[in-house]
């Protein structure tokens, strides 16, 4: 069982509260726009970090995380980038792909929106844990933890932090 910290669109801003709401997690994902890379290395000090680019992150953070990034996870087969969209609306630069070969858990930011979608078609889970950041439209700023037990994915929670 791996406990798994998600977090994106910090935009340079990171509160210290993510640390305490990620003490007991193995390990953090990034769903991109980091913002510098101060910030990921913060992050890596803390817990093992895996993350991808995104649009608003410069060469530095380019050349240490990929655009995406594919991995197993237990046995959940994990798919992350920044820009890649949601069920139905999914981005023509990971559409063919994702229908070719589906992987178990989708991770996405860039919205700012939080989601939790089930896509049946590809029997796929699509989450996007919206915006840590103060950067954005979003009102209220958000992280994800959940686990990964085998194959479940499972103890879904979403985190308020304040202010904005």
């Amino acid at each position: 069982m791996i406990r798994i910290g998600l977090i994106s669109d910090t935009h340079s801003y990171l509160d210290d509260a993510v640390f305490k709401h990620f003490e007991n997690c193995d390990e953090i994902w990034h769903a991109g726009d980091f913002g510098n890379i101060e910030l990921a290395d913060k992050l890596a000090a803390f817990k093992p970090l895996r993350g991808v680019y995104g649009n608003i992150d410069g060469t530095d953070l380019r050349k240490v995380y990929p655009e995406n990034l594919r991995f197993k996870c237990e046995d959940v087969d994990v798919w992350m980038t920044h820009i890649g969209g949601y069920p139905d609306r999914y981005s023509p630069a990971v559409k063919a792909e994702i229908y070719k070969d589906p992987p178990g858990l989708f991770i996405s930011g860039h919205s700012h929106i939080l989601k939790v979608m089930f896509d049946k078609k590809i029997n796929c889970l699509h989450l996007n844990p919206g915006a840590a950041g103060k950067q954005g439209w979003h009102k209220v700023r958000t992280l994800m933890r959940f686990t990964i037990n085998g194959n479940k994915i499972q103890d879904l929670e979403v985190i308020e932090l304040n202010g904005r």
